[in-house]
């Protein structure tokens, strides 16, 4: 497994928006709680301008702070929204956006069905691999793969962070759907810890509860 000196970075999940203006105004005191990597935004459906619209409206809150914004899908509107690259589900849909995004922006792949799809995004020029969804989950991989229904037990999901840790070097990002996964993943060898949209609706506060995951992954590295 990679030595791990430093803990794992947080990635942190938006809700699907439809109002990025009023969420980009909150945003900030999130992104400035802890050691945040990258944004990954999620928009609800409209038409091509207002999307492009939305994601610029919190880019400027994002990539100000020197922070990564992605798109969730999207990646036909990625340049033209100034975002810094897109996360692409299943690794059709990644392979098909390659093209729009390398060499100059992030293509990350998630929605990977089995090891061999994530060997495959990395053949292909994945900049990283996610494992663990946000919700809706389209299948559940288990150890072998296997498409099903709902989200895998998360057994399964330590197991191939730990798999991937061992043997590859490209990143990793597990998706932590609730607190006390936090810490498991960053010890399984996560490069990145992901945070569902479970943090924004949190009595504490989602400043309070970043804080507290990136506390969790300090705790995490020896």
């Amino acid at each position: 497994m990679r030595a791990q000196t430093r803990p794992p970075r947080l990635y942190l999940v938006t809700p699907r928006l439809d109002d990025t203006a009023a969420f980009a105004i909150g945003i900030g005191a999130a992104l400035a709680a802890a050691d945040v990597a990258a944004v990954l935004l999620r928009l609800a459906d409209s038409d091509e301008r207002t999307l492009i619209d939305r994601a610029k409206a919190i880019a400027a809150a994002v990539q100000g702070r020197d922070i990564a914004l992605l798109l969730d899908g999207r990646a036909e509107i990625v340049a033209r929204a100034g975002a810094d690259g897109a996360h692409l589900t299943g690794i059709e849909a990644f392979t098909a956006a390659l093209a729009m995004l390398k060499p100059d922006r992030i293509a990350g792949a998630g929605g990977l069905r089995s090891r061999h799809d994530a060997m495959l995004a990395a053949e292909a020029g994945a900049d990283y691999v996610m494992f663990g969804e946000p919700p809706p989950t389209p299948f559940a991989p288990g150890r072998e793969g296997r498409p099903g229904g709902g989200r895998p037990p998360f057994e399964a999901l330590e197991e191939r962070v730990k798999w991937w840790a061992e043997l590859f070097e490209l990143p990793c990002i597990g998706y932590a759907a609730a607190p006390g996964e936090v810490r498991p993943l960053a010890q399984a060898g996560a490069d990145f810890v992901a945070l569902g949209d479970w943090i924004w609706t949190q009595p504490q506060g989602a400043a309070a509860t970043v804080t507290a995951a990136a506390q969790s992954l300090a705790a995490a590295v020896p």
